[in-house]
């Protein structure tokens, strides 16, 4: 399948997203990042590096990107399901980080990274992820002409989400609340990593129940 100009902006918009939660992400962890302003006078090293690695962040990821989604054009040409998992996997991406943004961000606010506060959090967070997926999914991964929404295809998408919902959370509070923090992690990083481990629990279930049931074409 040819890559046009929708899918290069669309690819650079979520990377160039993607990198600026992660480093809204690290700042909530309490890791040092350039949103974490110095009070020091003169040049700080530790700010430099910072600055660095954003750059490289805003920069590298977005054409790491590209490259990736023109790569499963070209494959996509024999078999469309692989172009249209990159640009699903693209968009999960930006799902993910919305959720673990959003997730840090609460943790942060309330100083709770455990229990059924997290759990609750964890609820908000990819509840967030969820209406970001579906606009998301529905425009460009799946490239559903109507844009009217039916009755019938939110009963469908709510279905399928709700079943990863129950995933999503049920794996990370699992990870969270049964297994305690392993390889020194704190209790913020181990909450974090029970985020990731459940988002990329769910993320086949999701690609199919979307391909097959919701934007079937």
């Amino acid at each position: 399948m040819d890559i046009n100009k929708k899918d290069i902006i669309a690819t650079v918009a979520i990377a160039e997203i993607d990198a600026v939660l992660i480093l809204i992400i690290l700042r909530n962890l309490g890791i040092d990042t350039p949103l974490i302003i110095s009070e020091k006078t003169g040049i700080d090293p530790s700010l430099l590096l910072s600055l660095f690695f954003a750059f490289f962040l805003l920069t590298i990821l977005p054409t790491l990107a590209i490259c990736g989604i023109c790569v499963a054009s070209f494959l996509g040409k024999k078999i469309l399901s692989i172009f249209q998992f990159a640009k699903y996997f693209l968009a999960g991406t930006l799902n993910t980080f919305i959720d673990l943004g959003v997730l840090s961000l609460l943790m942060a606010i309330f100083g709770v990274s455990a229990g059924l506060h997290y759990s609750i959090f964890k609820a908000i967070s990819f509840t967030f992820a969820v209406v970001n997926s579906y606009f998301w999914n529905k425009l460009w991964t799946f490239e559903k002409k109507e844009t009217k929404v039916s009755s019938k295809e939110f009963s469908q998408f709510y279905l399928v989400t709700g079943v990863g919902f129950l995933m999503n959370v049920g794996i990370a509070s699992l990870v969270v609340n049964v297994v305690n923090p392993q390889f020194g992690m704190s209790k913020e990083l181990w909450a974090m990593t029970g985020g990731i481990v459940a988002a990329v629990s769910v993320c086949a279930w999701n690609f199919l129940g979307y391909k097959l049931i919701v934007f079937k074409k």
